[in-house]
């Protein structure tokens, strides 16, 4: 668990706490409060609406649900109901308060013609953020790729120097969790939250979230099914920055066209700090040292980052980022006491995991976080002077208005090597072509000594095809075969991979095709790991 404290955080029926009890404040005191999606955020933001007096009715489409009433609540007084899949939206009318969980696309439930109607309507995120005590400093870590690692660091970097520290948010644990704590505990507040927060956070736009620290890691194409435009995705992306002032720091990424359109449309003042500028932060990656220079709060200083243990030479910059943002807190952490803390940092399952060394010397690397193409291609130019089989696919997500899925950008890291087969599905279920295509594999392989890596790339899922012909089409130099699914396609990398070689899950693309989530896929990779062992 990423927050610490000495109170479990209730989400899946850890324990059954009386909600009306022992609660300093009801703010909420007979108002009704509609939570629109059931997962985790809305769960938590269910929790701490009951928890400042409100009457709750709790809405999701999935009838597959169970109603809170039956799971981890014990409210007996009728202040909870819940009511899954279709309902009456004339429901919305008797509600003081809509607070949406962000997994709840605003065309749904009628959400975009009530924000327009003036109805209250929040997000998750901002309602725990109206009751977050005014002494807890808030770090907000978003963008593209990236914000998991970079929140992660962050919040470890904080506990590690004993400072208590809540991180969560789109990251496992939803900050209106931080919220209920506080309220039960007014006298044991946390010293700082670290929150990633993901775009679709930030699609209602807040009121109470305020953060000290902003951290916009990147921006390149990613959900644009939901937020149709690079020029909308950016404009949500910098909300996080909505009510900074004063000295308050916003860390920004240098020469990203969209970000300077969408903050220079905020007028508000605060400080900036750039990645790969100043004032702000450069990385040396052949010495291994951050250098900070942000004359604003008086930091000058180096930070080593030759301890770090993480795979992959992204994140240096990942950790570096996360050194200044802790700084820019305030919370009496300094360069010094931060590099006590980096050898022991470790990066969140998913995100260039290493699962074990097989019996063959092959490292298997769980890299399942990596949804779109950017964070591949982070993941590939991270693992220099390694050999490795690549497995790539899932559901690709179009980047442009021509279609185009991105791939191509993955032919740089992996020019210079061995030659190309393509596989295609119905050739896979001849067994003497796909035998040919082995031994074609492996004579290429054992043939030629020029290339400094190996790197053959394995694709499945339902993007398998097109993958494919973007990375032929582009000129793609490297062996190539297609697997129907994930299976498959450990089972391809097993045979392949050489001593000293790493396999390496990094999909480029979402899950939903085979799996429920990232998390699903890699847990499935890391199973079929161990299952060959």
């Amino acid at each position: 668990m990423l927050a610490t404290s000495g109170r479990s955080l209730l989400l899946e029926g850890e324990f059954r706490p009386k909600i009306e009890a022992s609660i300093p404040k009801y703010d909420l005191q007979g108002q009704s409060v509609a939570i629109i999606g059931l997962g985790k955020s809305g769960i938590a933001a269910a929790k701490l609406a009951l928890a400042r007096g409100a009457s709750v009715l709790a809405l999701d489409q999935n009838e597959t649900l169970k109603p809170l009433e039956q799971t981890i609540f014990n409210v007996k007084d009728g202040r909870l109901k819940t009511i899954l899949g279709c309902f009456d939206h004339e429901l919305f009318d008797e509600a003081d308060l809509i607070v949406v969980s962000h997994g709840v696309a605003l065309e749904n439930y009628c959400l975009a013609s009530l924000l327009q109607s003036g109805k209250r309507v929040i997000s998750e995120l901002d309602f725990a953020a109206e009751v977050l005590p005014q002494c807890t400093k808030v770090l907000a870590v978003t963008g593209t790729n990236g914000k998991s690692t970079v929140a992660t660091f962050a919040g470890q970097m904080l506990n590690h120097s004993n400072i208590r520290t809540f991180v969560g948010g789109n990251l496992g644990i939803p900050l209106s969790e931080a919220a209920f704590e506080c309220l039960l505990s007014p006298q044991e507040p946390y010293q700082a939250a670290v929150v990633e927060v993901s775009s679709y956070q930030l699609e209602i736009p807040n009121k109470f979230f305020s953060p000290s620290v902003s951290v916009i890691l990147n921006l390149t194409p990613d959900h644009l099914e939901r937020h149709k435009s690079m020029t909308n995705y950016s404009m949500i992306k910098c909300r996080v920055l909505s009510h900074m002032s004063g000295r308050k720091i916003a860390i920004l990424p240098m020469g990203n066209p969209y970000i300077t359109d969408a903050i220079a449309s905020h007028g508000n003042e605060y400080m900036f700090a750039w990645i790969g500028a100043y004032p702000g932060i450069k990385v040396d990656m052949e010495q291994k040292v951050a250098n900070f220079n942000v004359p604003g709060i008086g930091l000058l200083s180096q930070l080593p980052l030759n301890a770090m243990k993480a795979v992959g030479t992204h994140n240096y910059y990942n950790a570096a980022i996360a050194a200044l943002s802790v700084i820019g807190l305030d919370v009496g952490i300094d360069t010094a006491a931060i590099s006590l803390t980096i050898d022991r940092l470790k990066a969140p399952p998913h995100r260039m995991q290493i699962v074990h060394e097989d019996g063959n010397g092959v490292t298997w690397v769980d890299d399942s976080k990596a949804t779109n193409v950017e964070a591949t291609y982070a993941g590939l130019t991270g693992l220099k002077e390694k050999k490795a089989v690549v497995l790539l696919g899932g559901l690709s997500k179009m980047l442009d208005a021509q279609g185009s899925n991105g791939f191509e950008h993955l032919i740089e890291p992996l020019k210079n090597h061995r030659g190309v087969v393509t596989v295609s599905d119905s050739f896979l279920l001849q067994h003497s072509h796909f035998t040919e295509a082995v031994k074609i594999i492996f004579s290429v392989n054992h043939h030629s000594c020029l290339a400094s890596y190996i790197f053959i790339v394995i694709k499945f899922g339902s993007s398998g095809a097109l993958i494919q012909d973007t990375l032929s089409s582009h000129g793609l130099a490297i062996p190539c075969l297609q697997a129907k699914d994930l299976k498959g396609a450990v089972s391809l990398a097993k045979n392949m991979a050489k001593p000293g070689d790493v396999i390496l899950l990094s999909p480029g693309c979402a899950s939903f095709d085979e799996f429920i989530n990232f998390e699903h896929r890699g847990n499935f990779f890391q199973e079929l790991d161990l299952s060959m062992v």
